[in-house]
């Protein structure tokens, strides 16, 4: 068991995540809290690898299934590296994309096999669990129309891949926020950027006390 607490952000290509997970992390540590803010698929040096395998190339470069089994193997990495350590220290771990991208990307929209993504979540993540989840939720077109300073940066695999593919993307996440409504909350990713900070803040803070 460890005092520190597991945040992960979630939802569809340009949802504003990795914006809002700056803001989070300001936030707290301007508090007083320690906080390690990472991300997958990466978060640590040999799952930073692996991310270059994921997010790079032509759409089709790889199969779901080799997806998935990529994913976690960076996982196990980013786990071991810089999750669980961090989470010991009593520290925030606000990170950017977890399991459930993992659910949604390469299951739902996808379609690999979902008994062979529930065997790796338990051999992997195990207790490891996040304590809260963002989930955030744009159209897809209007994501899509934001992502292309990432697209010049070359990470652009998965923005290339069909739009009926992102829109299952986002059937997946809201699907989650009603199968787990104890751990995931929904975040209107549409709004101005000021509002969504607000939006997450007040669900953030409460957890602070606990």
């Amino acid at each position: 068991m460890s005092n520190g607490i597991f945040i992960t952000l979630e939802g569809g290509e340009g949802a504003g995540k990795s914006t809002q997970a700056g803001r989070m992390a300001e936030r707290l540590e301007s508090l007083g809290y320690a906080v390690t803010r990472t991300r997958e698929p990466g978060g640590s040096p040999n799952a930073e690898e692996i991310r270059n395998l994921l997010v790079n190339g032509a759409p089709d470069r790889w199969t779901s299934t080799a997806e998935t089994l990529l994913n976690y193997a960076a996982r196990d990495s980013h786990l071991n590296e810089t999750i669980r350590p961090a989470l010991e220290r009593g520290e925030i771990v606000i990170c950017d994309r977890f399991m459930d991208s993992t659910r949604a990307y390469q299951g739902t929209a996808g379609g690999t096999d979902p008994d062979l993504i529930k065997t790796l979540e338990e051999a992997v993540i195990r207790k490891t669990m996040p304590d809260l989840t963002l989930v955030f939720d744009l159209d897809p077109t209007l994501g899509l129309g934001r992502t292309t300073k990432r697209a010049q940066a070359g990470e652009d695999r998965f923005e290339n891949k069909p739009l009926e593919f992102h829109e299952k993307l986002r059937e997946a996440f809201l699907d989650l926020v009603k199968t787990e409504p104890e751990r995931c909350v929904l975040i209107n990713a549409e709004q101005d950027i000021d509002k969504v900070f607000d939006d997450i803040w007040s669900v953030v803070e409460p957890r602070l006390t606990k």
